[in-house]
């Protein structure tokens, strides 16, 4: 097959995605976009059509002779692995190259229970997903978890800065694959951000069970000098009372405005839920107890907020998790208090808006991010560098 060419710009990974990006394209576009000769276009072209990574149709206009080709990235060449652990449950998937689920599954996490065990079992549900579809070639595993993450590593740390995990180590050494991991709300705001390419500063805040901002920042996800930007539902806040945090601290945000809170407090209103989910269908029907409680989180959301618009000047606040769900409750209680304690520059052309209904889930968000790198131009080019190694093994 011949090793791929790395001319920055113009290599084999290069000419793929310049084929990803566009609908439409011929060897003679990629001549004229790249500058290459018609030889090392056809080198290119031909390697990745080896591969499979892409397939060739004779259409369009001909200006005489055979008609051009339209060169298409095939999506169904590989697959991915997507797992999205959330505080209360996890969503596995296999997706195609174009992020597309194709399989999935979920199972609850346990309250108590130790993170180990739960990739535990999101590695036998990704195993039994495979199982169920033999010779699909995995390219690389995407995993969210609902804590901070050293992206240098992909281990998952406590608050306190004790405990890690080896998250990044623990699926690779089962898969043999590239394994990307970042927090949940990150994974999120990295995919939002692809939705919204035109809003460089842009936060999403995710409320469910926890509550976490991902900060868009310059058009580039902000993680800190440790992982832990964003950790706002750890911030200390007035008249929260002495209730533990299942960070172990007290007097967090979480402790008043969380999921986990607020089926506590609709509980000590003598009612139950099932879920968070439940309780925030009750709050967007207008029940009165939910919808108070939701109202109230988003007003303590939006006092710790309000300080992260002054400092970022953001342009949306873009809101996921259960209880967007309830989202106008939930966003009036945070406007009163963004709008009252931010500057009026910062609010001036603030949006707080919902995630769109074609939003990514957990999972296709975690699908996107480990595509981002392992078709990423110079992951392709390993890639072929390594299947001409294999080919010249086999032949030798």
């Amino acid at each position: 097959m011949g090793r791929p060419i790395a001319t920055p710009g113009t290599s084999t990974g290069d000419v793929l995605d310049l084929i990803r990006g566009r609908d439409d394209i011929t060897r003679a576009d990629i001549r004229r976009l790249t500058g290459l000769s018609r030889t090392a276009v056809t080198a290119r072209v031909d390697q990745l059509l080896d591969c499979g990574l892409i397939a060739e149709q004779a259409e369009g206009a001909s200006t005489g002779g055979r008609p051009p080709g339209r060169l298409a990235f095939n999506p169904e060449s590989g697959t991915v692995l997507a797992v999205s652990i959330g505080a209360s449950r996890a969503q596995i998937a296999m997706c195609d190259l174009a992020g597309r689920v194709l399989a999935e599954t979920a199972f609850e996490v346990p309250p108590v229970g130790d993170m180990q065990s739960v990739l535990a079992t999101a590695a036998e549900h990704l195993e039994g997903l495979l199982a169920a579809a033999p010779g699909n070639l995995v390219h690389g595993v995407g995993v969210g978890v609902p804590s901070v993450v050293d992206v240098t590593t992909g281990h998952s740390m406590s608050l306190a800065g004790r405990d890690t995990v080896a998250v990044a180590e623990f699926f690779g050494a089962r898969f043999d694959v590239p394994v990307r991991v970042d927090s949940d709300v990150n994974v999120l705001a990295l995919a939002e951000h692809t939705r919204r390419a035109d809003l460089g500063d842009l936060l999403v805040l995710k409320v469910s069970t926890g509550i976490s901002v991902g900060i868009i920042a310059g058009g580039r996800l902000q993680h800190g000098a440790l992982g832990a930007a964003g950790e706002i539902g750890h911030i200390k806040v007035g008249d929260a009372g002495d209730r533990l945090c299942h960070c172990g601290d007290r007097q967090c945000l979480e402790t008043v405005a969380a999921g986990w809170a607020l089926l506590e407090q609709f509980a000590d209103l003598g009612r139950s839920v099932p879920g968070l989910p439940a309780l925030a269908e009750l709050a967007r029907e207008g029940d009165p107890d939910a919808f108070r409680l939701v109202r109230e989180a988003g007003r303590r959301i939006g006092e710790v907020v309000a300080a992260a618009v002054n400092l970022l000047n953001p342009a949306a606040i873009v809101v996921r998790g259960d209880l967007s769900h309830a989202f106008e409750p939930l966003a009036a209680g945070m406007r009163e208090r963004i709008y009252q304690l931010s500057s009026a520059l910062a609010t001036r052309s603030l949006r707080i808006e919902p995630g769109a209904p074609d939003a990514p889930s957990g999972v296709q968000a975690c699908a996107a991010m480990i595509l981002d790198q392992v078709l990423a131009p110079a992951a392709i080019n390993s890639l072929l560098d390594r299947v001409a190694d294999d080919d010249r093994r086999k032949s030798s």
